[in-house]
């Protein structure tokens, strides 16, 4: 399929300077956004279940449908979301498992349900495994902590994501065990699917806890692992832009890229969060944001929202018009708060047409990550 949206790389990079969000950063020292910061986020996941009243309360939603990414027909699950407690402290813990076939695949994911990260530093505490918890080794899951906003349409210009971190403790993706740093420019699904970005990788162990910072600021997104910068991303090997352009939603799901290694019975993995930091149009360094982290629990503080979403999405540049042109309106339903929608399932609203990217309930179309706009009616 050609691409439906023509725009120079230079043009996005001016779209992707909002100076209300311009910030100067030298090398890892800590220093707030002159013109405003967008407030903070941090969570300890002192839940009991996903449901929690404090757990939804908090902006925070599992995934519980079939749908990609990961082995077609296995199901993410919220009953694959706990809140066990380790060394005195509770922590969120993704579970996946599998038998190898795609019935008997599980997968999980918990994320913030709406659109309001963008430019600042981010950062969490996360304990990948190598091994399963149970059952044998060797499956190919990915385990991860990243943002993401809907792809709106193939090859999207203001499609933003960035992968914090990507482990496949047993490879996958045709290379060995691996953890993955990559910043997106767009990707699309037809004819095949594909996209555009920059990655860094280490070809090493990550089994255990690990601090993870980036820092999203004057183009560029600085990844940190354990305090060590181990990739600087500002532009794709065609040049396009990598740094995000619209606000995202923060994730961690964990899911097996496919069943190729499984070697016999039912194996499960995890993945547990400690704590999840976000500071909005403020560079933090490594160092600084786990101390913030530890000094919200010292004074037993378990969730600080102060998120304002001042990051304000910029608009399409013109551009030649979609050469596939958005689905007639006129055979889809209102959409309504209460009624529970499925992957593929189309809704009006304000004008607009949306498509579920996956199970969503009470989430409004255009504010939330649940659903992909599909044009004006």
């Amino acid at each position: 399929m050609p691409c439906r949206l023509q725009i120079t790389a230079a043009a996005l990079t001016a779209l992707a300077t909002v100076a209300a969000a311009a910030i100067a950063i030298t090398g890892g020292a800590s220093t707030a956004n002159a013109a405003s910061d967008c407030g903070v986020l941090f969570d300890d996941f002192r839940y009991t279940s996903p449901a929690d009243p404090a757990f939804s309360s908090a902006k925070w939603t599992t995934r519980n449908d079939v749908g990609s990414p990961g082995v077609p027909g296995a199901r993410w699950l919220t009953s694959n979301i706990t809140f066990p407690t380790v060394n005195g402290e509770r922590v969120a813990q993704l579970s996946a498992s599998t038998d190898g076939t795609a019935n008997g695949t599980t997968h999980a994911e918990l994320f913030q349900n709406e659109l309001r990260f963008r430019e600042g530093t981010y950062a969490s505490r996360v304990r990948f495994t190598d091994a399963p918890a149970s059952g044998t080794d060797g499956d190919h899951v990915n385990e991860t902590y990243f943002t993401i906003s809907p792809l709106r349409y193939d090859r999207d210009p203001l499609y933003s994501e960035l992968d914090f971190s990507e482990y496949l403790p047993n490879g996958g993706w045709g290379g060995p065990q691996a953890n993955y740093q990559t910043s997106w420019y767009t990707y699309w699904n037809n004819p095949a699917w594909d996209g555009l970005r920059t990655s860094t990788s280490q070809n090493r162990s990550m089994d255990g806890w690990h601090n993870l910072v980036t820092q999203v600021a004057g183009q560029h997104v600085r990844y940190y692992i354990d305090g060590v910068l181990t990739a600087d991303h500002t532009t794709d090997a065609q040049g396009n832009p990598v740094y995000p352009r619209t606000a995202m939603s923060i994730n961690y799901n964990m899911w097996f890229i496919d069943t190729a290694g499984h070697s016999g019975g039912n194996s499960v993995y995890t993945e547990q969060v400690d704590w999840t930091y976000y500071a909005g149009n403020q560079v933090v360094s490594p160092a600084d944001a786990v101390a913030r982290a530890a000094q919200y629990r010292t004074a037993g503080t378990s969730h600080v929202d102060t998120v304002n979403g001042c990051t304000t999405p910029p608009t399409d540049p013109p551009t030649t018009p979609p050469t596939n042109p958005p689905a007639d309106c006129s055979t889809a339903p209102e959409w309504d708060w209460g009624t529970v929608y499925l992957e593929g399932q189309r809704v009006k609203h304000n004008a607009h047409l949306w498509q579920a990217n996956w199970w969503t309930q009470g989430s409004e179309p255009g504010p939330t990550a649940q659903w992909r706009d599909l044009g004006h009616c």
